[in-house]
């Protein structure tokens, strides 16, 4: 399946179905990469269209009932927000349940499957919380990360053997953090310096 919003990037896709959460996280502009997927009616819902009927067929499930809606992009947007909160650790709990369809099934190995329905939003939040409950209960939920890069912030799989990469690509992200901080450093000890030295 292609990723386009990852690939966009030049990151690889997280493993399963947490592809498609990172993918959603990529829709995000990041400056010099690419604008907002899900900022304009025409490419959000051409994205909502072909990510949800990619991974129904993928995961070999009916897919959304109808095309996109009005309110479809505001709610994955939302969700959007949400998801790079939950991975940053900066959500608050939330009591209330969201509101989404999934349906019990079985795939072709007897296992069960959280299978979403509804209007293509619904359908996605659906898909992609049930993800969620998968990569959290598979143990790889916590390597879904956003780069600390302030001027980045893409979503990438920690691939490292002790999950400890911070930058999606240490060459770019990690030696522009580096190269800020090693001035901070010389303009701080150039302040504390005494006067005539």
């Amino acid at each position: 399946m292609s990723w386009t919003s990852t690939e966009r990037y030049r990151i690889r896709p997280a493993p399963g179905g947490l592809a498609l959460v990172q993918e959603l996280l990529n829709t995000r502009a990041i400056p010099p990469y690419g604008e907002d997927v899900l900022a304009g009616g025409g490419t959000g819902v051409r994205w909502l269209r072909d990510v949800t009927a990619a991974w129904a067929e993928e995961q070999g499930w009916p897919g959304p009932s109808g095309e996109p809606r009005a309110g479809d992009l505001e709610r994955v947007r939302a969700l959007r927000e949400r998801l790079a909160a939950l991975v940053t650790g900066e959500a608050e709990p939330v009591r209330a349940p969201t509101d989404v369809s999934l349906r019990p099934g079985l795939d072709e190995e007897g296992r069960v499957a959280l299978v979403p329905a509804g209007s293509p939003g619904e359908w996605l939040e659906g898909a992609v919380w049930a993800q969620m409950l998968l990569a959290q209960a598979d143990g790889t939920w916590q390597r879904l990360k956003l780069c600390r890069e302030p001027a980045c912030r893409s979503a990438f799989y920690d691939r490292s053997r002790n999950n400890s990469a911070v930058w999606h690509d240490v060459r770019r992200c990690g030696n522009a953090a580096n190269l800020r901080a090693s001035r901070a450093r010389r303009k701080q000890r150039a302040a504390e310096a005494p006067a005539g030295e």
